[in-house]
């Protein structure tokens, strides 16, 4: 009722608000921010529940419009996707998780406050993982002006602004409910991504075979997006270190999925 408020009168967009699946057949695109409940301390405390409602929304997406491209946006993120493509039969580059491209605004953010420059200044940097406690922020790619950050930066402050990219959202609940406009920005650049065939890449959460030495899960990595979903993923090089998180984060949501 409050959206439909906002649509412009020479608009030819139409809102509705309805629990029949059957008002979604031929959708281009899903996307999925149902939640059976609020979690408070940590994206996973819910799973049971949260998995048992995406594998219902699954088979009603799959009956009514089976070749949309699905972005996932409910909690635990990187599980859901996971359960998702397990319960319908869609290809992998058909089913998108949306959150590491938030974590790494998060990050450029971050970045942009401790260095004392503007977002804009600040390129390649990406949150790789899960979308939870184990979450990694690639440090070593990350470009200010031009120049390397792995040149100004210390030890002790990669694993302070680590804490602060995995925590954001904990400190961003002191003030408001829950993220609304940051996780809708990089939601919309995917939809217009997928609607008007404009390349984006950015890390999402994709099923992997292989890919950075993972399979049978899914969790954030660089990909190429365009209207047929997920046309590439990116193998891009990182250091030992965030090698090893990386695969440390693949184990943790593994571990969620035997849990459920």
């Amino acid at each position: 009722m409050d959206i439909s408020n906002a649509i412009p009168q020479n608009s030819n967009i139409s809102v509705i608000g309805t629990d029949d699946y059957s008002k979604i057949t031929g959708s281009h695109v899903v996307v999925i921010t149902a939640s059976t409940s609020v979690y408070t301390n940590n994206r996973s405390e819910n799973i049971d529940k949260q998995v048992l409602m995406i594998k219902d929304i699954a088979r009603k997406i799959n009956q009514y419009c089976p070749n949309a491209v699905v972005l996932i946006v409910s909690n635990p993120l990187d599980v859901l996707t996971y359960f998702f493509q397990k319960e319908c039969p869609f290809l992998r580059n058909k089913v998108i998780g949306v959150a590491s491209s938030l974590d790494s605004s998060r990050f450029r953010y971050l970045l942009s406050k401790k260095f004392g420059v503007h977002q804009s200044q600040i390129s390649d940097a990406m949150v790789l993982g899960e979308h939870g406690d184990t979450m990694v922020p690639v440090f070593s790619r990350v470009k200010i002006d031009g120049k390397s950050l792995s040149s100004m930066i210390k030890s002790a402050t990669k694993k302070t602004l680590t804490s602060e990219v995995r925590n954001y959202w904990k400190s961003l609940r002191k003030y408001k409910s829950r993220s609304q406009f940051g996780i809708a920005k990089n939601t919309f650049d995917v939809i217009c991504s997928v609607l008007r065939n404009k390349e984006l890449s950015i890390p999402a959460s994709v099923m992997l075979k292989g890919e950075f030495g993972e399979s049978d899960v899914c969790m954030g990595v660089p990909v190429i997006i365009n209207k047929n979903g997920i046309t590439k993923i990116q193998e891009i090089t990182l250091n030992n270190e965030e090698q090893k998180m990386l695969a440390d984060s693949a184990q943790s949501i593994k571990k969620y999925i035997k849990s459920v």
